[in-house]
């Protein structure tokens, strides 16, 4: 039994993040936020193509100086900081800290100016901009993330020395669709300017991505224009998008082959090696993650009779449920199972150390040629 692989069409990454750079207007920057796949590959791929990266911790700082050395986040973020992430960002050189309280805005302010340094800040703002369809709702009410807008009209009018406040960061809701997060867009630069007179404008990710269709992509040349459009409005304002899952999601999959498919009490079950221990999408979004069986070469195993399936995992837990599906057909021993739209958020926040099972191998490849190679091997290699 081969232990399950991800894949990663780096190729296909490269010409998925330059279909987005092409749509945007030349002055939108666009980064890449390192938390929907840290992975040194994408990094590197993304390198020549995005106008910088925003990072959420240490770790992630760490990580690109590894693979990316000598090339400064463009953006930190991220709620909680400690005055050591706070510090490691200076060091860093992060053009950008978003910062996300007055009393965070006061330490790093005390820090700067402990060292002879000024922070480059956008401040984290929790704006009522109502959002119906997002996936994940950040903002518009109580809420861990960024401040509240008489706050932040404060910061900005007397910040603490050692702070330069730039403009205005507001990441407020996930899952939106273009019109949708183009309107969320042009209301976020609309308060940053009247209330702030904001010089900059980062107006988050958030771009959705439908896993119930993997054919499907956001609509970035609409979104392109509807930015166009602000610009514009504010042509003396700097603004960037900061998007993760709608860059990387379609270029990556997870490769695993069925151990077992049994019936319980009438229901079909397909065994795979790994589980969500290793894809953790599925379990985190509620959702049945898309997937296509590739036919063993000469397999005679057992076989479901081409019903509707669940496909669960190796681990002590019911709730290891990677997909479902009543379109599948037969699935049989041996088969491998590629589950699609696994580049984001995946092994990443994946409960990696549970039970202890090995980890997941990881290749650089086509995911058709690569899932048509394994499903010619022959059974136990």
């Amino acid at each position: 039994m081969t232990r399950p692989v991800y894949v990663h069409d780096l190729d296909a990454l490269a010409g998925q993040a330059r279909a987005v750079r092409a749509a945007l207007p030349q002055p939108v920057e666009l980064l890449y936020a390192v938390k929907a796949n840290p992975d040194p590959g994408v990094l590197r791929t993304l390198a020549p193509i995005v106008d910088g990266f925003e990072a959420a911790s240490r770790g992630e700082l760490r990580r690109l100086a590894e693979v990316l050395p000598g090339r400064a986040p463009a953006a930190y973020a991220g709620p909680g900081k400690t005055d050591a992430d706070l510090a490691a960002a200076l060091d860093a050189g992060v053009h950008r800290i978003h910062v996300e309280s007055p009393a965070e805005l006061a330490r790093l302010g005390a820090l700067a100016t402990a060292t002879g340094r000024s922070a480059q800040v956008l401040l984290r703002v929790n704006l009522p901009v109502e959002a119906p369809g997002a996936s994940l709702v950040m903002g518009g009410g109580p809420s861990p993330f960024g401040m509240d807008p008489a706050d932040a009209v404060g910061c900005a009018r007397r910040p603490p020395a050692g702070v330069d406040v730039r403009g205005v960061h507001a990441h407020l809701a996930s899952g939106l669709d273009a019109p949708l997060a183009a309107t969320v867009a042009a209301a976020v630069v609309d308060w940053a300017v009247a209330e702030v007179d904001a010089a900059e404008v980062d107006v988050g990710g958030g771009m959705t991505v439908d896993y119930t269709d993997p054919d499907a992509r956001f609509d970035w040349e609409g979104y392109g224009l509807a930015l166009a459009d602000v610009l514009d409005s504010y042509p003396g304002v700097r603004l960037r998008i900061e998007p993760g899952r709608s860059v990387t999601a379609h270029c990556g999959a997870y490769l695993t082959e069925v151990i077992d498919v049994k019936r319980s009490y009438g229901e079909w079950f397909v065994v795979v090696a790994g589980g969500t221990h290793h894809l953790r999408t599925p379990a985190a979004k509620g959702h049945a993650q898309p997937f296509t069986v590739h036919r063993r070469r000469g397999a005679a195993g057992p076989r479901t009779d081409g019903g509707p399936v669940t496909v669960v995992g190796q681990l002590c837990t019911p709730k290891d449920v990677l997909s479902f599906s009543s379109t599948a057909g037969p699935i049989g021993v041996g088969d491998v199972l590629a589950f699609a739209m696994a580049g984001a958020y995946a092994w990443n926040i994946s409960h990696r150390d549970f039970l202890l099972h090995e980890p997941p191998h990881f290749i650089i490849g086509d995911l058709r040629e690569v899932a048509a190679e394994w499903a010619g091997r022959p059974l136990g290699r």
